[in-house]
């Protein structure tokens, strides 16, 4: 009897330590756990996934467009801006194999690959526009020197009879924001004498800065941050 007593005030000790474990303050959520969250809002369809949610901001940007394709004057130079990474073309094949990180050479690679397919319910967007005879214009933060395969990369995706396509200068300041670059590209825009009714990008540093376009329009991406 004894022993089994003694056995009882073991186990019922050793569980009590076992609970009485201290978390710690304010502690940041495990980054394999946000990694295995990412992956599953990725691939998942309900309505709070990442494919539902760029539909929803897809037919909100068209929405915007025909309000503002139908209030225009007739003859009026009307322009949509549209991103490329992640709002044209997605790069997820390499966000998920470089782990969620950010090499070079693997986006250099790539690029040069054409490898990145269309995001479809932009790819709607794009085709929605044309229709309506609007210029459609990319500004993206890729650099002149991936121009010809960038340009080849939106056409086999489907992108097609754009009115022009803007990359970062290969000898553009290096103190030069994203806002700064993607706002300046935009002026150049509105000084050929466009009026641009909307702007879509995954970045909120796509769409900041003056001069702003009639509608803007952010698209998911908690996959990385530009600012």
């Amino acid at each position: 009897m004894r022993r089994i007593l003694l056995a009882l005030l073991l186990c019922c000790g050793l569980s009590e330590a076992q609970q009485a474990i201290a978390p710690v303050p304010g502690e940041p959520a495990n980054l394999d756990a946000l990694k295995t969250r990412l992956t599953q809002y990725h691939s998942c369809t309900e309505t709070d996934c990442y494919t539902p949610q760029m539909e929803r901001q897809a037919d909100l940007a068209i929405q915007f467009l025909k309000q503002s394709v139908a209030a225009a004057p007739p003859k009026a130079k009307l322009a949509m801006v549209l991103d490329i990474d992640e709002t044209s073309l997605s790069n997820w094949a390499v966000e998920v194999h470089d782990d969620f990180g950010y090499i070079p050479t693997d986006s250099n690679w790539c690029v040069a690959l054409h490898c990145s397919p269309a995001i479809p319910s932009t790819l709607r967007l794009f085709r929605e526009a044309s229709k309506a005879g609007v210029a459609v214009f990319f500004i993206t933060g890729r650099p002149e020197g991936q121009r010809a395969d960038t340009a080849a990369n939106l056409k086999a995706a489907g992108f097609d009879h754009w009115q022009e396509l803007y990359l970062r200068p290969e000898n553009h300041p290096k103190s030069q924001t994203t806002i700064e670059f993607k706002s300046g590209e935009r002026a150049k825009i509105v000084a050929q004498g466009y009026k641009i009714i909307l702007n879509v990008g995954d970045q909120l540093s796509d769409l900041a800065g003056e001069p702003q376009a009639e509608h803007s329009v952010k698209l998911p991406n908690p996959f990385y941050l530009i600012p």
